[in-house]
């Protein structure tokens, strides 16, 4: 069984930045493809960014050139530092996990939540004008 927790959600004014963690425990390796997505009121789940097990990322159109995903295999901490933000970046942000064979190149860069089994319970991101 895997576990996640946020960590770093929080207010900020547009452009501002933070950074978000995830830690991992429990039965998780290096080979796990981890991702963040996020939620919005009356909104559905949308991916975020996601690494795989290969240490590619791929990123939503709109994260691309603003968020970075990385992680600490060392340590089982995924992080998105997250720049310029905007109002419309407000939700709850989900850390998710899964052992997922290959890579994204063998999945044609696809990915969504429906790959993740594993989440975390959520950290809130709320960017005001």
């Amino acid at each position: 069984q895997v576990q996640l927790a946020e960590f770093g959600g929080g207010s900020v004014q547009a452009g501002g930045s933070l950074r978000l963690s995830c830690v991992a425990s429990g039965d998780i390796n290096i080979n796990y493809w981890m991702g963040w997505f996020r939620q919005a009121p009356g909104k559905e789940r949308e991916g975020v960014a996601v690494i795989d097990n290969e240490g590619s990322t791929k990123y939503a159109d709109s994260a691309k050139g603003r968020f970075t995903i990385s992680k600490d295999s060392a340590n089982n901490t995924l992080y998105l530092q997250m720049n310029s933000l905007k109002p419309e970046d407000t939700a709850m942000y989900y850390c998710a996990a899964e052992d997922i064979v290959g890579g994204l190149g063998m999945y044609g860069g696809s990915w969504s939540d429906a790959d993740f089994n594993n989440w975390g319970q959520g950290t809130q991101v709320t960017v005001s004008l």
